[in-house]
């Protein structure tokens, strides 16, 4: 029956790629492509960040760093003649890089402290990037603004597929892991750092692993992302936006679970429209909602239906119990 089920889900999930593949040949809206698009990155920046929080432990607050220098990655390259395609892998290698630098020191901290080391690193690049040309060109828009250069023949249909073939390699990539040594190792360091350490397992090399993984996957998404923008400018770079709209697609669909940022980047490109009209107040909204979640929900969509769905004889045996006479 395992095996069975397990070829279920295989052939449904190729199935639902195919379908994915075909769809700009439709007759689709194409609103609902960007509506797609939105939620392809969404997810694949989720699935990251889940591999991060959600089965390492480690509550990384520097997403939008590996967005930001991704994007500006993208604009040396092609403002230096070299294909955009280019300028996204390396956009995921150098946020790879920076993840590699950042490691070092943040690795030192444990729990808020870890968090509070790394939100500092997108701040610090806006900052630099704000008084730092570059490329020589004139800025454009307000700040230090560039336009991504050679774009303009580019078709949604194909920056839709980009980030398809990103979104499946962060699923793909996220199920490995788990089901590898890496993620038995990741789930002792989650647990207990410090048995984990007195185990024998090389914790440093273990989340240094991740963290690169998930900042290359996260900066190639960005890239493209910036790719269907066409702009690029610090403040939205580097904004804690995308941290938000990553917890929220994370803790809404289940933290530390494979469906959880598939089912919470739905509600989260929900909210992406429904508050745009609410620019002001969108963050703390959103802020808001995420607060709600935690208090109400903590296991998020997805364990709640694993709780409404798991042990059912458990619960008719304990109401039996509880009905006995003393």
């Amino acid at each position: 029956m395992k095996t069975s089920f397990y070829w279920i889900k295989r052939v449904v999930a190729l199935v639902g790629i195919v379908l994915l593949i075909i769809l700009p040949f439709t007759t689709i809206p194409r609103n609902w492509l960007l509506y797609l698009f939105l939620y392809l990155t969404y997810l694949a920046m989720a699935n990251m960040w889940n591999l991060l929080a959600g089965y390492s432990g480690l509550l990384s607050l520097c997403q939008p760093a590996f967005i930001g220098i991704a994007g500006y990655t993208l604009v040396v390259f092609t403002w230096s003649g070299l294909p955009f395609y280019l300028g996204i892998i390396g956009g995921g290698v150098t946020a790879a890089l920076i993840a590699v630098i950042i490691s070092l020191p943040v690795f030192r901290l444990r729990g808020i402290y870890f968090a509070i080391g790394t939100l500092i690193i997108p701040e610090l690049l806006r900052i630099i990037f704000l008084m730092w040309k570059p490329v020589k060109s004139e800025l454009s828009g307000g700040g230090a603004g560039y336009a991504i250069k050679g774009i303009y023949s580019i078709s949604l249909n194909e920056i839709y597929w980009l980030i398809l073939i990103i979104c499946v390699i962060s699923i793909v990539m996220l199920h490995n892991i788990l089901h590898s040594k890496l993620g038995l190792g990741l789930a002792a360091i989650r647990d207990n750092e410090r048995a984990a350490e007195s185990s024998g397992i090389p914790v440093f090399k273990i989340k240094l692993i991740t963290f690169i993984l998930s900042a290359f996957v996260t900066g190639l998404a960005g890239a493209v992302f910036y790719v269907y923008q066409g702009y690029i400018e610090p403040s939205n770079a580097f904004n804690i936006r995308w941290t938000m709209v990553l917890m929220l697609a994370t803790v809404i669909g289940g933290m530390g679970t494979e469906l959880g940022p598939v089912v919470g980047a739905i509600i989260v490109v929900i909210l992406h429209f429904t508050l745009s009209r609410f620019s002001g107040l969108s963050l703390l909204i959103q802020g808001i909602i995420l607060v709600v979640i935690m208090l109400l929900a903590p296991k998020g969509i997805i364990g709640l239906i694993n709780n409404l769905f798991s042990h059912p004889n458990k619960k008719a045996y304990s109401g039996s119990l509880s009905n006995r006479p003393a």
